[in-house]
């Protein structure tokens, strides 16, 4: 027997968090430039709503705890995650803290949260996922006006943690049919969107992908990528590579293709500082993305694939 889990409903289309009521008394989270960017004003709050603009790149567990002290005795209708996958994974778990209606707003279309189970968040400065099926968002809001005026930088970025994300998940041992069926779809849009620059099929293969991967899981190149992370390196970034050396140990039908986007999109390589030996450790106990990977892994495995990326 197959589940599949997603949230209750989807909002898809160009304006259509402009469009959306935003309901009062609302705790909108997000990162510091979105009042800059013009996005509070564009989802056309009423009067009554709080804001709390402080989410930093790779989040931590404190961030959420700040959030959950400075609005302790506040009772909200909603919590609005409006930004990229940092902060709606901080607005996913506050408002499962709070026990509050989530709505998900993303700025950036790579991280798929806005669909999924799953937060990500730092503990004592190593990040960990959180899986749980109270972390669906009730309402996903996926617009594409928001990849107005994205930097470069950031728009490949997402576009390939996407890209690994779906792929990673075919390959998943927890996939079937149907995520499969998502999984290759999201991979050929997102494909498409980066060699036609076209925002609209970004928007929409981001959208698949968080559906098809929140469904059946990531796997050894996420497992591999946490170490970079803790390094500075942004999520997609390290993913490039993360990815790309776990499709080459799986003997993955989307290498080649991963691996042409990589140089189109000439993504400057990674290195980590950290002992390999201790960076296997770390990785080798990431068993929510490693049980799932289609072969096995060792430890001696994780070591040749981290020296396999210094050389890339």
């Amino acid at each position: 027997m197959l589940t599949i889990k997603q949230p209750n409903k989807i909002l898809l289309g160009y304006n259509s968090a402009h469009d959306f009521e935003i309901p009062d008394n609302s705790l909108i989270i997000t990162s510091k430039g979105a009042k800059s960017r013009g996005w509070i004003n564009y989802i056309r709050p009423n009067e009554k709503f709080e804001l709390f603009d402080q989410v930093e790149n790779n989040p931590s567990m404190n961030t959420v705890n700040l959030i959950l002290e400075k609005f302790n005795n506040l009772k909200f209708s909603a919590i609005i995650g409006l930004g990229g996958g940092s902060c709606l994974d901080v607005a996913k778990f506050v408002a499962y803290k709070m026990n509050t209606k989530k709505i998900l707003i993303p700025t950036t279309f790579g991280s798929g949260s806005e669909v999924t189970r799953i937060s990500v968040l730092k503990i004592d400065g190593k990040k960990q996922s959180f899986h749980d099926d109270k972390l669906f968002s009730d309402i996903a809001i996926v617009d594409s006006y928001f990849l107005k005026n994205t930097p470069e930088s950031i728009r490949n970025f997402s576009a390939i943690d996407a890209l690994a994300q779906c792929s990673e998940a075919y390959d998943s041992s927890n996939s079937n049919l149907h995520t499969k069926f998502l999984c290759m779809k999201a991979f050929e849009v997102i494909e498409q969107a980066i060699y036609e620059n076209d925002d609209e099929k970004l928007a929409l293969g981001s959208l698949i992908d968080g559906l098809g991967f929140g469904n059946a899981s990531t796997t050894l190149g996420h497992a591999l990528s946490y170490v970079y992370s803790n390094e500075g390196f942004s999520h997609g970034h390290a993913l490039a590579y993360t990815t790309l050396t776990a499709h080459n140990f799986n003997n993955s039908i989307f290498y080649e293709r991963f691996k042409k986007i990589i140089h189109f999109l000439d993504i400057e390589k990674i290195s980590l500082n950290e002992n390999f030996d201790e960076a296997s450790e770390i990785i080798l106990n990431d068993r929510k993305h490693l049980d799932n990977n289609p072969k096995p892994v060792t430890k001696e495995n994780i070591i040749e694939l981290l020296k396999s990326i210094e050389n890339l």
